[in-house]
């Protein structure tokens, strides 16, 4: 039975985490959460320095801390979409999104749905709003960030049924993590007053960005029957307007609680802080004061970082039921009013003023559970939940939950040579890019001009199109260079043109014979046919000294396509037929029961070799050929398919016989040549289940894959390097488009053959 192979641990140094949301030091709650969740987060990684994408509302933006590495302007469409190419091409493994309406562009922030689109990391959203009965623009904002993430927390209870209940989400695909709040010890108030010349006053206290939701003028409205039992009661109101509110209507709000004070004679009892604190004088004036009041107007609130803040810092709270609150301050954590019942909230303060024992109890109560929701503990479960969710990343099964993104192939890609011709230029073919920008640093291989070679010849042998010769001349006059006086071929050649080693590897001559070959049978002019033809004669030795099943498998693939155009040529005939008796020898010596291959160990490439017996076969029409390119064909593809999409075997450990297949580091190569196979075994049996095989293996590249995410680029004909732990390679080299051409090359060949029925 096939063992899927436990990769090695995540290590939680080894996490890269990027954040979006808004940022410090905007003055917002969204930002001082992604700031204080990004430290713990970091100091649970050791410290390790984190990235933010931070959500930018005013022109000039903000003077950002280092942490902050892009920015986005809220209300420009264009910037989500490049902030998505940003993280795709950065190293990032995950993306922590903060989610509130307001903070992104858009109608119900609806520009946030052009950045999830687009992206290919992996995202967990923290959900700060959940809205019970939406409008249909919030909803389906809502349902779009939902969608596109891998994980959603939110941080009650509620929260988490609401969004099983109303929006459908699957429990497993929910976490609740508490608010964090700063770690302080459990201090008794009266030692933090004088310095803000408040001792020997009962103090009252409400904190955060001030707007009319607060329901502030409840607790004003209460405070005479309080004063008058217990006149030295002060009640501090600490936070300035929030930005949105004055940006509309400037301090209206808050010098109408002013003139209320004023009205209600309580002026001297009531001191109006109208500053943005940060922590440090924060979690201060919080410890100095006795009783805590959230007196919020509205139910529908599953979270507030202030109350968070007030039972994390042990202090007695009297809030109106909102739903956080509700759960927050159950088991006598506090005391709970009703919405806008002045009565009741003076009853509850001077019922808690004047019993000190009680005040006591819920203080401790508070404190005791607050202990859960401080910021390490809070950093320590997001870090579980990010390595868990990469650690199913990469054990992936077939479940209901893969969602194929991409409409069933019906018709073909058109060809596009675009990315190949920006990686060529008048030497060769570059082997790398950086991002997808051709790097010269690594220079060229014959390895990849070889097969480059093959992709042009059997594309020109299609279309025909004369734009394709150059390039075909560029290509063999860079093998015939890299041809040394052995026969043999350099493969590596650095930018300024030095070969970098003397001779390249049994897979550099297997792969360049291929490209040959191709030449020697679809070559426009006899000359240039020629020319292929005695480079491949002067290799002819050294394919006797080949080892490596998959230089031969390209070596007879390369002597094939001579072969359909020389069918005489008897020596190129030998040599198929000795590399071919080669494999199956090696398959004879390695098959078992439940192991039907040629090597102990399935690597890379591999369906090159049973698609070499396949071309032998046609070749010489031997059934030893056949049946073992079939059963190895076979083998291969019950290993990685799974039913839904090909789980290629990764190069990240490969899969030994006996051992663990390994999942990530999956290469274009492997899709591409079993493309490339299932259509020889379809050209040679007729068999319609290689063409449905054909078709699987060819959509790995447009989304059918592990990661449900595309590799081709439409827009330039790119291919990325591979599929890694971490998402999809941000690379495009020689191999990935190469492999690509080559793949949908064979299937538009069936199509013109007539031999691909319509779907």
């Amino acid at each position: 039975m096939r063992r899927i192979k436990q990769e090695k641990p995540i290590l939680v140094s080894d996490l890269d985490v990027v954040y979006v949301g808004t940022f410090v030091p905007k003055t917002c709650g969204i930002a001082t959460f992604a700031n204080d969740l990004g430290t713990s987060i970091a100091q649970e990684m050791g410290d390790k320095p984190y990235r933010v994408v931070a959500i930018t509302d005013r022109a000039g933006g903000y003077n950002y801390p280092p942490e902050v590495t892009f920015e986005i302007r809220k209300n420009v469409i264009r910037d989500y979409a490049r902030a998505a190419e940003y993280l795709n091409g950065s190293s990032a493994q995950i993306v922590s999104l903060q989610h509130e309406f307001g903070i992104y562009g858009g109608d119900a922030g609806k520009y946030l749905s052009v950045l999830l689109s687009h992206l290919k990391k992996p995202v967990i959203t923290t959900l700060h709003t959940i809205l019970e009965n939406p409008p249909s623009d919030y909803r389906e904002a809502l349902e779009d960030v939902i969608n596109c993430s891998q994980r959603l927390v939110t941080m009650s209870q509620k929260g988490a049924r609401m969004l099983h209940e109303i929006y459908g989400v699957p429990q497993d695909k929910i976490s609740i993590i508490h608010h964090g709040v700063p770690d302080v010890p459990f201090v008794d108030s009266n030692f933090y007053k004088e310095q803000f010349n408040v001792e020997g006053l009962t103090v009252l206290l409400t904190f955060g960005l001030i707007s009319p939701n607060k329901g502030i003028e409840t607790a004003l409205e209460a405070l005479p029957s309080v004063v008058e039992k217990y006149p030295n009661t002060v009640y501090i109101i600490l936070g300035a307007t929030h930005p949105e509110v004055k940006k509309i209507q400037g301090e209206k709000y808050r010098l109408s609680l002013e003139r209320k004070a004023i009205d209600l004679k309580i002026a001297d009892n009531v001191v109006f802080q109208n500053r943005f604190v940060d922590l440090q004088e924060l979690t201060e004036y919080m410890s100095c004061c006795d009783v805590y009041l959230t007196p919020y107007l509205a139910k529908e609130q599953i979270t507030s970082g202030t109350l968070a803040y007030a039972v994390g810092m042990g202090k007695a709270v009297v809030s109106t039921p909102y739903w956080y609150a509700e759960e927050l301050l159950s088991d006598s954590r506090g005391v709970l009013v009703d919405f806008s019942d002045v009565k009741g909230m003076a009853n509850a303060l001077n019922d808690l003023i004047g019993d000190s024992l009680r005040r006591n109890r819920i203080r401790k109560a508070a404190y005791e559970y607050g202990r859960t929701m401080v910021w390490r503990e809070v950093g320590r479960h997001y870090v579980e939940m990010f390595l868990q969710m990469l650690s199913e990343r990469r054990d992936l099964g077939v479940t209901s939950s893969w969602k194929q993104k991409m409409l069933p192939l019906i018709t073909l890609p058109e060809i596009k040579l675009d990315h190949l011709i920006s990686l060529s230029d008048d030497v060769g073919l570059l082997q790398h890019t950086c991002f997808g920008i051709p790097n010269r640093d690594h220079g060229y291989s014959a390895d990849d001009v070889g097969r480059g070679l093959a992709a042009l010849m059997t594309c020109y042998n299609q279309q025909k199109d004369e734009q394709m010769l150059p390039l075909i001349r560029t290509y063999i006059s860079f093998l015939s260079h890299s041809q040394t006086e052995t026969g043999h071929f350099h493969n590596f050649m650095s930018y300024d043109r030095r070969f970098m080693d003397n001779q390249g590897s049994e897979d550099t001559l297997g792969r360049v014979l291929w490209g040959l070959g191709t030449v020697v049978r679809w070559g426009t002019k006899e000359q240039i046919r020629a020319l292929a033809q005695n480079m491949m004669a002067k290799a002819a030795p050294r394919i006797l000294e080949i080892e490596s099943p998959r230089a031969k498998a390209y070596a007879i693939i390369g002597m094939y396509h001579l072969l359909q155009k020389f069918e005489g040529a008897s020596q190129f005939k030998r040599l198929l037929i000795l590399l071919a008796d080669d494999l199956v020898s090696l398959y004879k010596e390695n098959r078992s029961a439940d192991w039907e291959w040629f090597e102990d160990v399935i690597a890379y490439g591999n369906a090159k070799i049973p698609e070499a017996l396949l071309r032998a076969y046609q070749v010489t029409q031997s059934d030893e050929y056949l049946n073992v390119a079939l059963e190895s064909l076979d083998f291969i593809t019950k290993e990685q398919m799974n039913g839904v999409y090909f789980d290629l075997v990764g190069n990240e450990g490969w899969y030994p016989k006996g051992g663990e297949k390994a999942l990530f580091g999956q290469q274009p190569i492997d899709a591409g040549y079993l493309v490339e196979a299932y259509v020889a075994a379809s050209e040679v049996t007729n068999d319609y289940k290689y063409l449905e095989l054909a078709r699987l293996a060819f959509e790995w590249f447009l989304g059918r894959n592990r990661l449900n995410t595309a590799l081709y680029d439409f827009a330039d004909g790119s291919v990325a390097d591979g599929i890694d732990s971490s998402g999809i390679s941000a690379n495009q080299g020689a191999e990935g488009v190469v492999c690509y051409l080559l793949a949908v090359l064979g299937l538009s060949e069936l199509k013109a053959q007539r031999i691909l029925p319509p779907k």
